[in-house]
């Protein structure tokens, strides 16, 4: 199977340690977590993605904002930069031990974060990283 991913969710698995929107929307992204480090491929999507799901059914649905389609810029922007080829929707790439560490490193130094502005989500994320990612979700197990 695949994870279908938008790009701001590249950032966001770097971080995740089972906090959310509500308790629905954590249980699916728990799902997601273990599908990465199980080493799934990832598909990246414009719009709504598989962690996304469970907000979808909500009447200003968060991940359809504006402010989110340009978090998705930003965060391609520097991903496909880090990565060294276009993040856009069709990409597909897989999140093995050393790209996961090269991400996080990108993230620690900073050098990732410009879709990171304006996010309620920012200053856990800081910690996580600060804290060397001890308490991330998405490890390779495999």
């Amino acid at each position: 199977m695949t994870v279908r991913l938008r790009p701001h969710h590249l950032l966001c698995l770097l971080t995740y340690v089972g906090k959310g929107y509500s308790p629905a929307f954590t249980a699916n992204y728990d799902a997601v977590a273990v599908r990465l480090a199980k080493g799934e491929e990832i598909q990246i999507v414009a719009g709504p993605d598989d962690i996304c799901a469970p907000l979808l059914g909500e009447e200003d649905a968060h991940c359809r904002r504006q402010s989110v389609i340009r978090r998705d810029e930003a965060a391609a922007a520097d991903n496909g930069r880090l990565l060294g080829f276009a993040v856009t929707s069709g990409t597909r790439l897989t999140l093995d031990a050393g790209r996961l560490a090269h991400l996080r490193s990108a993230f620690t130094q900073g050098l990732s974060r410009s879709a990171c502005a304006g996010c309620e989500w920012s200053a856990l994320c800081s910690q996580i990283a600060d804290s060397g990612y001890e308490e991330a979700r998405v490890k390779k197990t495999c």
